[in-house]
């Protein structure tokens, strides 16, 4: 349960101002309709979490538990700085649209989660924990928490939602998971 909550919450929060939010609110000001573009993101992420999770796991079996532990540690913290730097994304009406809305908001939401830090926290919370569907449930649970708001209200929750603020808690929180890893405190170590 604590790998599913903590994956939640912390994809949620970092997900938040990220380019795959941005992009979000790019396909719902250009299509204008928000069910195949929730599922699309819900497709998307759940393919795309589903690939770091299982990478988590591989790092999990591949490492040894006291490399594992400072990998983990020193990319939490790295997610933590990465966290504060603000994501931009480039407009989507330089690609010609082939394909409907959903198979559009599949693609290029899949492709723009690729390397993005939501992916990078999966990979880590999947080898830190060895939980992969709770740790896949909640990052994805966490991105449909971030995103269908953006589709549904578009500008109006950045209007109204410090992303400064949003920006620095999850950074807290990838900071206090790095320190306790490297400290050896939790339930992998």
């Amino acid at each position: 349960m604590e790998a599913f909550l903590l994956s939640t919450g912390i994809v949620s929060l970092a997900e938040m101002g990220d380019k795959t939010q941005l992009l979000s609110l790019l396909l719902a000001a250009k299509f204008r309709r928000p069910i195949p573009i929730i599922l699309g993101i819900l497709v998307a992420t759940l393919l795309n979490h589903a690939f770091a999770g299982a990478v988590g796991g591989w790092l999990t079996d591949f490492f040894g538990r006291d490399v594992l532990r400072w990998v983990l540690g020193l990319s939490f913290l790295a997610m933590a700085v990465w966290t504060l730097i603000p994501d931009k994304i480039d407009d989507l009406d330089a690609k010609p649209q082939r394909f409907g809305v959903l198979a559009t908001t599949i693609v290029a939401f899949f492709l723009a989660e690729m390397g993005d830090k939501t992916q990078v926290a999966t990979i880590a919370l999947a080898a830190k924990y060895s939980a992969f569907y709770a740790v896949v449930t909640g990052t994805t649970l966490g991105m449909m928490i971030a995103n269908v708001p953006a589709v549904l209200l578009g500008n109006k929750i950045i209007e109204m939602v410090s992303m400064r603020l949003v920006h620095a808690i999850a950074a807290v929180i990838f900071a206090v998971l790095g320190v306790l890893t490297l400290l050896n405190v939790g339930s992998l170590f």
